[in-house]
């Protein structure tokens, strides 16, 4: 195991002068310091020592001797340090930190990498420090920051040895922040690596079939957990969760067969689950849901009381009680089941609308009003607007209807007193709440209460303390919460409950269970207990419902008006929340951790959730504490965002402990004030308390709004073109004498020839800040009278000027004569009635807009589901579309005249705003145009447009790819009804892009400069979206707080509009139209340059380049004579970069004794991929033994072929390009003389 590159020869130094110093004097110290010093055996072993043996160090037969010297190594380091006065080498700093994280003392290992960070410059180029501050931050939950530092390690160094590590954890927090797809990719890389991680080849093959379940991909679900029953010598642990899963997902997911079939086979597959692990209070919950869901309500309650004995207490199952109770017609069970479950819960949004349906059932609706609005609380509550229904009509029949006398007595409290927590309420209040009704029932546990409030007086201690308990029972239902779900059970009633009697023991239950729990009080009631993460596989996620983080209380709908909505709409709660995840087996934990407190980059944004409010009182003190030095009110995003960037300056005074020199920080809080910290990020580590951390540190950190690594302002950024030593000017064979007489890198991909540059981050917003009244600038448009106007040279200039974002061409129909009725719906069924279309169904929605689907809150996730259809079909909707609307309207005008002044249209959302619910409309999009033959016609007409505008030209850098890419350097058609969006991005590349309304009807576009892209990326963090992969609506009113500029303009039949390079643009149809479009490559410098660094961002983000650069920058060396001297740069220092990294491992091949296959290229071959991590592979392809006797021809980059087959015994390689041709394209490839601009 290779160390990190920081050189321990000036640790041997100093040591070595600290042994002369003590033989010389000080004789009270010669003792104490001589035991601090390290042998030369010991430094020679430390130097082996980093952050990439982290997790393995315990598994080596000397673990305990390695944990020994490296405590001592700490030691030294530190009392050198100190003495030192923390005037040392970086490097001292850097190997501290990774010694401190191998033994796993955290706060001490972030403390010492971040001096690393704030004396090296360039820290980035140190994967090992990289990867040792990632898994720090994956310690402390700070996923937004453990992701960037994992992804710089592929960045600067793909072939890293721990990169299976890397992917696995990659993919655990894509998955808590429902990015599904990069999860999927993440897993399945870390699946193909034959290196040794923390998980095995069968828990990340559950991960992924468990990725499947929660998109409710049942389907696909389903056959990857039976795949994986098929493994042989399968661990119990995950036979028994797979089978779990199977079971809950027939019961609860959308596979074919009736319901009496579905759950017979749940019911089979839990109970072999519990065969393989009787313990399981997951499985044992889950049955019972089962049983009650066809009838069978006392083997239920047997499953309940199973799960409540073998793991915590849990709200769901607490709530799953209270119904069958109330189904069994004993009210007063199911209320105390009921306080149960949400005194384990505060949130538990399922809870209180079940109790409100209690109330109501007992015709107390005031009663049922405060349950109802404690449910609309919750963040996770997907019934709001029923429930806010069935509110206003409870408080109109409240308003008359005499008050009657309460039923089940639930306490009649003030606004003030529902906003106190449970500890907080005093026993005088208690005291002064309304005691409970009498009820029938002799073994009701209400009239002991009864029995006991009135005879207050005479009571022992312990009774009063049993008094105060019951009663706060009552309060607690009072509460105004923030989290939970919704859904209903239903059963017979025709079964004798097995807990008929005792209902005040389950109140003394739920108070064990809450005794019992550590850390946080409240977790929501899908959390897996630490207990149960070491002990169940099925702790690696929140298995409850199939659904990431949801935890389903109920099986059906109950009858009568108890049931406020279907079952299907209840289950289907936001999985953007509540997500608990617990990786069994990773030495530094994701435990407990919610979705929501995964802090984005707007520090300022993130506040405490709720659900950190202790049932302590000191817990809560602390975390509500604003003026104390540790850590408060903002301690989830300020722990979640623990950042070296806050050390830029060293202090000059120094404390007398080690820790305090490295941090200079304030001394460590006692353990009694960690009690945030644990609250917080949920560790169960002695060594959580965050002393290293100020809190002036913390307070800029929550001010900066830079969401990258560490970035200090006098560092500077990366550049273009880095210094290089040798010269693009050089000839090809000096650039490879070079490369030989500098040596070799292995198989690495980083060239050796020149320096390395930083992983490429997003732009900060642009300085100074524009003024609220520029944040709406008018739109560049240019009118065009007839032909001269369109081809006049200017406009070419003008559209590619990167001060204009967007431009828009009114009349280029008219002024040259283009039959736009070539691309109408009615010529297109005529000429390709069968042609493919991709549908994407949305909600219509006003166009500056977007709501979630209950209309009840702003949102940026944008809806848009995929499906595929005919051109026929699709034009058959479009036209139906419209004759509904017609009918629509002519209905509104003659019969409701004041609604429709009032109310939006499908096509006229200039009135009131709706709020949902939304109505459903189809997209049709992505309609490939490019088969010549069929679309002769169309494609003919368009060759009419101007050359710096047309699909193919000598000026376009996409018609020297050489193959085709559909949608960019081919047209694509997309058919639109009113509402249709196209969500918010940038072009494939930042490529330009063309797009021409055919009509009848207009769109809205909404463009931002591509400056502010990076506030924009910041939005979607923040909002855990993709910036490049997912669907996003921007949110109007966050842009203009942000000083981010939208353009914002209607484009009408006949108009072209150019997007110029990297401009972020979505638009939304008025009317009903169809549009044309493709993306056109000006040779231009800023073209190319932004290209260029999107093909790096999307390298560091793992995601595929559509346009392959590296061939596309051979192809414009071998065609274009290029006179633009920026650009001529640009594109000869990647020839150069390519050429080097070609020759290192043509040569490291070689001497490897791997044969070198010629292979060759045909005429329109595409450029190749790796089909493993989708990254560009020239030149040298990676093909296995199978693939290529097959003539397949599946590629693989190099670093994937080595983590599947170390030594390359199972690939052969084949060469694409002779070196011979490669030399001559470099050297041919020179700056040609600068032209008089002429006319394009």
């Amino acid at each position: 195991m290779k160390s990190c590159g920081v050189s321990l020869a000036t640790a041997t130094t100093a040591f070595g002068d600290e042994k002369k110093k003590m033989a010389a004097g000080k004789a009270s110290g010669e003792s104490k310091e001589g035991s601090l010093s390290l042998t030369a055996e010991e430094r020679e072993a430390l130097g082996g020592l980093d952050s990439r043996l982290f997790g393995l160090v315990k598994l080596r037969e000397d673990g305990a001797r390695t944990k020994t010297l490296l405590g001592k190594a700490v030691r030294c380091y530190e009392s050198l340090i100190l003495k030192a006065e923390g005037k040392v080498e970086s490097d001292f700093f850097c190997q501290l930190g990774h010694f401190n994280l191998l033994l796993e003392d955290y706060p001490k290992a972030l403390s010492a990498y971040q001096r690393y960070y704030s004396l090296q410059s360039d820290y980035w180029k140190n994967a090992a420090f990289l990867y040792g501050l990632g898994l720090v931050y994956f310690y402390y939950n700070a996923f937004h920051w453990a992701i960037k530092a994992f992804q710089e390690v592929l960045y600067v160094d793909p072939s890293f040895c721990r990169a299976k590590e890397i992917h696995l954890r990659l993919g655990l927090m894509f998955k808590v922040n429902t990015d599904y797809e990069s999860s999927l990719k993440h897993f399945q890389l870390a699946l193909i690596d034959c290196n040794p991680c923390t998980l095995s080849s069968v828990e990340i093959q559950f991960h992924i079939a468990h990725l499947y379940e929660i998109q409710r991909k049942y389907h696909s679900a389903k056959e990857a957990y039976e795949q994986l029953l098929q493994t042989e010598n399968l661990p119990a642990q995950v036979k028994a969760t797979v089978l779990q899963q199977l079971g809950w997902m027939h019961h609860n997911g959308d596979l074919l067969g009736d319901k009496v079939t579905k759950e017979t086979y749940a019911i089979q597959y839990l109970q072999k689950s519990l065969e393989a692990d009787p313990n399981s209070g997951q499985s044992w919950y889950f049955l019972g849901r089962c049983y009650s869901s066809i009838g069978k309500v006392q083997d239920a309650f047997i499953s309940y009381r199973q799960s409540i004995d073998k793991s915590e207490a849990s709200a769901d199952t607490w709530c799953s009680i209270g119904v069958l109770y109330q189904q069994q017609n004993q009210p007063m069970d199911a209320l105390q089941a009921y306080i149960c479950a949400v005194q384990l819960d505060h949130g538990h949004a399922a809870a209180w609308v079940d109790l409100g349906t209690l109330y109501e059932s007992c015709s107390q609706p005031q009663d049922a009003i405060k349950c109802y609005l404690n449910a609309t609380r919750s963040k996770n509550c997907s019934n709001t607007s029923t429930l806010a229904g069935r509110i206003k009509f409870l408080q109109a029949y409240k308003a008359h209807h005499p008050t009657t006398e309460p039923v089940l007595g639930l306490s009649q409290t003030s606004i003030a007193q529902q906003s106190l927590p449970v500890h907080m309420i005093t026993s005088g209040q208690v005291d002064g709440l309304s005691s409970p009704a009498k009820r029938k029932r002799t073994s009701s546990p209400t009239k002991h209460l009864e029995q006991l409030h009135a005879n207050k007086d005479n009571l022992n201690p312990a009774q009063k303390l049993m008094l105060e308990q019951l009663e706060s029972q009552f309060v607690f239902m009072q509460q105004g919460l923030q989290k939970g779900q919704s859904s209903h059970l239903s059963g017979p009633k025709d079964e004798q409950s097995p807990f008929s009697t005792g209902s005040a023991q389950y109140l003394q239950a739920a108070s064990t269970g809450i005794q019992k729990q550590t850390g946080l009080r409240t977790m929501p009631s899908n959390s897996v207990t630490q207990g149960d993460a070491l002990n169940h596989l099925s702790s690696h996620i929140a298995t409850s419902g199939g659904q990431q983080g949801i935890a389903f209380t109920k099986e059906s709908k109950s009858s009568g008006n108890r049931s406020l909505e279907p079952e299907a709409s209840r289950h289907a709660a936001d999985t953007h929340n509540g997500c608990t995840i617990i990786v069994k087996g990773l030495s530094n934990h994701v435990q407990q951790l919610m979705a929501e407190h995964v802090c984005n980059s707007n520090h300022e944004d993130c506040t405490l959730p709720n659900l950190l409010m202790s049932d302590n009182p000191q817990i809560s003190a602390l975390l509500t504490e604003k003026t104390s030095d540790r850590v408060g009110t903002g301690a989830c995003d300020k722990v979640n965002n623990i950042h070296p960037a806050i050390y830029t300056k060293t202090n000059n005074s120094f404390a007398s402990s080690p820790s305090s020199v490295i941090s200079t920080a304030p001394p460590s809080p006692k353990p009694t004030e960690q009690t945030t910290t644990h609250s917080v990020t949920s560790l169960n580590s002695p060594h959580s308390g965050l002393h290293t951390i100020t809190r002036e540190g913390l307070e800029n950190l929550q001010n900066s709004k830079k969401p990258d690594l560490p970035l200090i302002n006098h560092k500077p950024g990366p550049r273009i073109i880095p210094s290089m030593s040798v010269s693009i000017y050089s000839s090809s064979t000096e650039v490879l004498k070079a490369c030989r007489n500098l040596g070799k890198n292995g198989l690495s991909s980083s060239c050796i020839l020149l320096d390395k540059c930083p992983p490429p981050r997003p732009p900060t917003s642009p300085q100074p800040p524009l003024p609220k009244d520029k944040l709406n600038p008018p739109t560049p448009s240019i009118y065009l009278e007839n032909k001269r106007d369109a081809f006049f040279p200017p406009l070419h200039q003008f559209c590619t000027n990167p001060k204009n974002p967007v431009t828009v061409i009114r009349g280029l129909a008219g002024a040259l004569k283009l039959d736009l009725g070539l691309f109408s719906t009615k010529t297109l069924v005529e000429a390709n009635n069968e042609h493919a279309v991709e549908v994407r169904t949305q909600l219509l929605q006003p166009a500056d807009e977007n709501w979630d689907p209950t209309g009840t809150k702003k949102i940026w996730r944008c809806e848009s589901n995929r499906s595929h259809t005919t051109i026929a079909k699709y034009a058959q909707y479009q036209a139906s579309s419209f004759q509904e609307s017609l009918r629509e309207e002519n209905e509104k005008r003659m019969h409701h005249k004041e609604y429709s002044d009032n109310e939006s249209t499908s096509s006229d959302f200039s009135g009131k705003r709706r709020k949902g619910p939304f109505k459903t409309i189809k997209f049709g999009t992505n309609i490939d145009l490019s088969d010549d033959k069929k679309w002769k016609l169309q494609l003919h007409e368009l060759t009419k447009l101007p050359a710096f505008v047309r699909v193919v030209s000598a000026g376009n850098l996409l018609s020297h790819l050489g193959h085709t890419i559909l949608g960019m350097n081919t047209v694509q058609l997309y058919m639109k009804v009113p509402g249709s969006r196209t969500p918010g991005h940038q072009e494939n590349n930042n490529f330009c892009s063309v797009n021409i309304n055919i009509g009848p009807g207009d769109c809205e576009w909404f463009v931002v400069p591509e400056d502010y892209w990076g506030v924009l990326n910041d939005f979607c963090e923040k909002n855990n979206l993709n910036f490049l992969m997912s669907s996003w609506w921007p949110n109007l009113e966050d842009l203009y707080e942000a000083n981010v500029p939208v353009y914002r303009f209607i484009q009408r039949p006949g108009d072209l509009v150019w997007i110029n390079a990297g401009t972020v643009h979505w638009v939304q149809a008025i009317g009903w139209c169809n549009n044309i479009a493709w993306n056109v490559g000006p040779l231009t410098a800023c073209q190319y340059k932004l290209a260029v660094e999107r093909y790096e961002w999307n390298k560091l983000q793992s995601v595929k380049s559509v346009v392959p650069m590296v061939h596309l920058s051979w192809n414009v060396a071998r065609n274009v004579k290029v006179s633009d001297p920026k650009l001529f740069e640009m594109i000869k220092y990647c020839l150069l970069k390519v050429l080097n990294q070609c020759q290192t491992l043509r040569e490291a091949l070689i001497t490897a004794g791997k044969e070198i296959m010629w292979h060759g290229r045909t005429n329109g071959e595409p450029a190749h991929y790796c089909s493993i991590c989708e990254v560009e592979v020239f030149d040298l392809l990676f093909v296995t033994n199978e693939s290529n006797s097959q003539k397949t021809y599946i590629v693989h980059c190099q670093d994937c072929a080595r983590k599947t087959s170390g030594n390359l015994d199972n690939f052969v390689v084949l060469e694409q390009y002779k070196m011979e041709d490669l030399m001559r394209v470099y050297d041919q490839f020179t700056l040609a003389p600068s032209l008089s601009s002429s006319s394009s």
